[in-house]
């Protein structure tokens, strides 16, 4: 079978704890830009497409997707699920490759090793897994699978997270797996959730960024043995704080349905 591997970015601009971040500038460039920049380096995708929402200030991301030809899906703004599912859809991407937009450091050599890593293990889903830092997330899903979490996921993990805990839920239904790069890699922040976060890219990008080719996670390891002070910036910030308020939101529900 032919593939059409693509990845999907979702992105928007109504972040709680830092509003409009995927547009702030980074070397001259919004945060987006650098992600969608960066993806077009990876040698495995076929595709990319912009997920965003369709609320009128989500507009603005369009442009930045349109300067590199790249199709934006509107959807809906806190059904991400759904987005996916539907951008798959219409695009005719399988497998999907699931890209955050707050993730500007995004390596195009590891989006290449997860998605090999998922085709030699003929995966339903799999995703780079370990200590690694965060902000290099890479997760693909089949198309089947990203259909049957579509389908059947009713948490709110679920629909916020793109089927992460629906498919945690059901190891026995789907073949998952794990690539682990990294080892002790877990307290490196590279993602922008906080203005801290955003404070130490704007440092590393200064140090990095180049219109030559993009930086690798080498190089970020490289700047931080010279500058050990800038990881300090962030390293208090809580990995992955969005997903655990979801994770209360799926107790919330639990508990509810429970009482019926």
């Amino acid at each position: 079978m032919i593939m059409n591997i693509g990845a999907i970015v979702q992105a928007r601009m109504s972040s709680e704890r830092l509003p409009g971040k995927v547009l702030l500038p980074l070397a001259g460039k919004p945060v987006i830009w650098h992600v969608l920049d960066r993806l077009r380096h990876a040698k495995k995708l076929k595709s990319i497409v912009l997920a965003t929402s369709d609320e009128p200030e989500d507009k603005a991301l369009k442009v930045i997707a349109d300067e590199f030809s790249i199709p934006t899906y509107f959807g809906n703004l806190d059904d991400v699920l759904s987005r996916y599912y539907h951008a798959a859809r219409q695009f005719r991407i399988d497998p999907i490759v699931r890209i955050t937009g707050d993730c500007p450091m995004i390596d195009p050599e590891i989006v290449d090793e997860v998605v090999q890593y998922f085709i030699d293990g003929n995966y339903d889903y799999c995703g780079l897994s370990g200590a690694f830092p965060d902000g290099l997330d890479t997760t693909v899903f089949s198309f089947a699978a990203l259909e049957a979490a579509f389908n059947e996921g009713r948490l709110s993990s679920d629909r916020e997270h793109v089927g992460a805990t629906f498919f945690r839920n059901n190891t026995g239904r789907f073949r998952i797996g794990g690539y682990q790069k990294f080892t002790d890699r877990s307290d490196y922040r590279w993602t922008i959730d906080e203005e801290k976060d955003y404070e130490f890219l704007k440092e590393a990008f200064r140090e990095l960024y180049s219109p030559a080719r993009p930086f690798s996670y080498r190089d970020v390891f490289e700047l931080l043995k010279k500058r050990p002070e800038l990881q300090r910036i962030n390293i208090h910030i809580v990995r992955n704080e969005g997903y655990l308020k979801s994770l209360k939101k799926d107790k919330r529900f639990s508990e509810k349905d429970h009482e019926k």
